[in-house]
């Protein structure tokens, strides 16, 4: 796939990120992993994003990594297209965006360097030399500490043709305003804070109609008929899912710093389709919390 495909694959639906499995040592479960995206797979997701952040990427080894990818790749192939997470120190990121390429991922999103703050010369030369080692498509990550500027994002785009997508997970309107205005159609855009739905119809109108589902992952149905409500407009359906289920998910989720992939881990076993647990420093939902989510999730009828 080149990366004006990979573009227009950002555009056409809703995208998920798959969790990773583990096992009860905390280890790669390859067969686990494989039998979530078969089971994920025909919910209609225009992509799923390995190994991203309800992936647990910032949790993976260098050694991981690839079969991880691989994984994904094979079990998925003709079927939905995979797209790669990969971040961390410029040289790591590359290490990984370049398995990634060789496994036959359809491009990267390209994640937070890690720990240390930079400016946007500094941000610009990261994105850019992960951009030069892979021919594929790259998506930047804007969040936390990689927060870019609309000149940035210019410059970086005119020197770099496979730079073809833009997700937000920071929420300034403001900025997002200025970026798209600034870029207009050369970007495919893509929402993505944690739990996107809460702020679709807000992204939408800004001119970002897609974003990415975490909750996907236990209550697939739900999600895409949310997507739907969102593209059709159609209010009635939207705010009553917010009211019935995502804020007060919300609430169980702002629990705890970290819980916004413990959570989505609790749900898919709640439905059956479990994990493994969380790796350090994420620590898993309380019981009492379990059994709030449980009940949110058994009222929204079968997926």
């Amino acid at each position: 796939m080149n990366p004006q495909e990979l573009k227009t694959i950002m555009g056409s639906g809703l995208l998920s990120f798959p969790l990773t499995d583990f096992d009860s040592n905390g280890d790669f479960d390859r067969r686990g992993y494989s039998e979530r995206l078969e089971w994920l797979m025909p919910y209609g997701a225009s992509a799923l994003f390995a190994a991203g952040g309800t992936g647990e990427f910032f949790s993976l080894t260098g050694d991981e990594y690839p079969g991880i990818i691989q994984t994904a790749v094979d079990t998925c192939r003709g079927k939905v297209p995979i797209i790669a997470g990969a971040g961390g120190p410029t040289r790591f990121a590359i290490q990984c965006a370049q398995a990634a390429e060789k496994a036959g991922a359809h491009g990267i999103l390209l994640m937070p360097h890690y720990l240390t703050e930079a400016g946007q010369e500094g941000l610009a030369a990261h994105v850019e030399e992960v951009c030069k080692s892979v021919k594929f498509g790259v998506i930047v990550y804007n969040r936390a500490n990689s927060r870019f500027k609309p000149e940035t994002l210019a410059r970086l785009a005119q020197r770099n043709p496979n730079l073809v997508g833009f997700k937000d997970g920071v929420g300034d309107i403001e900025a997002m305003v200025s970026v798209y205005q600034r870029m207009g159609d050369r970007f495919a855009y893509l929402g993505g804070l944690p739990t996107a739905e809460v702020y679709a119809a807000a992204y939408k109108a800004l001119g970002t109609p897609v974003y990415s589902s975490a909750v996907f992952n236990f209550i697939p149905k739900t999600a895409m008929d949310f997507y739907h409500a969102v593209a059709a407009d159609d209010l009635p359906t939207q705010h009553r899912l917010l009211k019935d289920f995502f804020m007060p998910y919300l609430e169980l989720r702002n629990r705890m710093q970290g819980y916004a992939v413990s959570i989505v881990k609790a749900g898919a076993k709640i439905v059956g389709h479990g994990a493994g647990p969380v790796r350090a420093p994420l620590t898993d939902l309380k019981p009492g919390e379990v059994e709030t989510l449980k009940m949110l999730i058994d009222q929204l009828g079968p997926q």
